[in-house]
């Protein structure tokens, strides 16, 4: 399986539980277990632009190595200088979280803190990754997140909401 190609989309949102643990939603979390050959390992890194992380399974590994090939080809038809070294430390610099049949994982404190996590997540298929957002932080992002934005506002109203019935 790790050798298909896989995509993430839709989106869920998550709190921190308990015991200082975030799930991976199941529409993610089969997914990701799918990419990595039916191993239980989320792969999570900051994302090179956006204030967030990007996560996927291990599939992507093979798939970053073509895009290293992809941008160093291009930058040499432009004249351009690349790094490969530099962007391949950017590129694999991951981390490899375990989960548990519920979805259940341990964030690294370094990871949050370079991710601006705090007790809430919100997952945003991406393709072949997706995205983890601080709420907060996605809600200060410019109009090309709007409907981003319109379907956190929305999981966290439901989530309010339920918290109010008990």
């Amino acid at each position: 399986m790790a050798g298909a190609l896989h995509s993430y989309s839709g989106q869920a949102l998550t709190l921190l539980g308990d015991k200082g643990r975030f799930v991976v939603p199941s529409d993610f979390r089969k997914t990701v277990k799918e990419s990595s050959d039916g191993h239980r390992i989320l792969c999570l890194a900051k994302h090179d632009r956006w204030d967030c992380l990007v996560g996927f399974g291990l599939s992507r590994e093979a798939e970053l190595e073509t895009q290293l090939d992809r941008e160093e080809d291009a930058a040499l038809r432009l004249g351009r200088e690349y790094d490969r070294e530099l962007r391949a430390s950017q590129l694999f610099g991951f981390e490899k979280i375990p989960f548990d049949d519920s979805g259940r994982f341990t964030m690294p404190d370094f990871i949050k803190t370079d991710g601006l996590i705090e007790d809430a997540l919100f997952f945003r298929g991406g393709g072949r990754f997706f995205t983890i957002w601080n709420p907060q932080v996605l809600d200060r992002q410019g109009d090309e997140w709007r409907a981003a934005k319109a379907g956190c506002q929305g999981l966290l109203a439901d989530i309010a909401a339920k918290a109010k019935r008990k």
